[in-house]
C-alpha cells in the first residue's frame, strides 16, 4: 500500500513470486468511471473507492482460496479503506506500508507513464493518505529508496506469522 509510483506493483509482483502466491493488481479493479475520472485529473473520493476496494477484497479472497494466500497492490490511503479490505475479505491482511516522501515519489512519478494516473493527482494522494500505525494496524513500514529484493527480503522474513493467520491452522 502507499500512493502512487511507491512502487505497488512492483514490489507486489516481487513477494508474490517469492511467496509462490497470485499477485493481483489493484489497478486492474477499478470501474471504468473510476478510470475515466483519474484519467481526466480528478481525485476519486469515498464513494468513487468503495465498490472498487469491496472487488479487490473479494479478489483476494477468492484468490487465496486457491492457494491459501494472495498478495495484492492497492493504494488503501486511508485506515478506513485498510479496515474495510480486512472486513470484505474475511480474513487478517498485512499491509507493507511502501514509505517515501513527496520529492522521492514525485521523482518517480515523473520518469514513469501510468495508463491513467497523470502526475497532477499526487498531491491528492498525500493530502488523503493516513500514514498506518503499526502499533494499531497489522502493517510493516518500508522504504522505497530500498531496492525492491531488499524490500522482498524484509517482507517474507517478517512474514513467518502468517502461520498463525486462519488459512494456515
Amino acid at each position: 500500500m502507499g500512493v502512487s509510483s511507491s512502487g505497488k506493483s512492483t514490489v507486489g509482483q516481487s513477494i508474490a513470486r517469492r511467496l509462490h502466491v497470485p499477485f493481483l493488481d489493484g489497478d486492474g479493479y477499478h470501474p471504468e468511471a473510476n478510470v475515466e475520472k483519474m484519467r481526466a485529473g480528478i481525485p476519486l473520493n469515498d464513494e468513487d473507492r468503495w465498490p472498487w476496494l469491496e472487488r479487490l477484497a473479494t479478489a483476494l479472497h477468492e484468490a487465496a482460496d486457491r492457494k491459501g494466500a494472495s498478495v495484492g497492490a492497492c493504494s488503501a490511503l486511508k485506515r478506513a479503506y485498510r479496515d474495510f479490505l480486512v472486513e470484505k475479505a474475511g480474513e487478517p491482511i498485512t499491509f507493507v506500508y511502501l514509505d517515501g516522501s513527496r520529492d522521492v515519489i514525485g521523482e518517480r512519478m515523473a520518469r514513469r507513464h501510468h495508463e491513467y494516473m497523470p502526475a497532477s493527482l499526487l498531491d491528492s494522494q498525500f493530502a488523503t493518505l493516513e500514514i498506518p500505525d503499526p502499533e494499531t494496524e497489522n502493517v510493516l513500514a518500508v522504504p522505497v529508496t530500498d531496492s525492491v529484493e531488499k524490500i522482498t527480503q524484509t517482507v517474507t522474513k517478517a512474514l513467518d506469522h502468517l502461520k498463525t493467520f486462519k488459512r494456515w491452522q
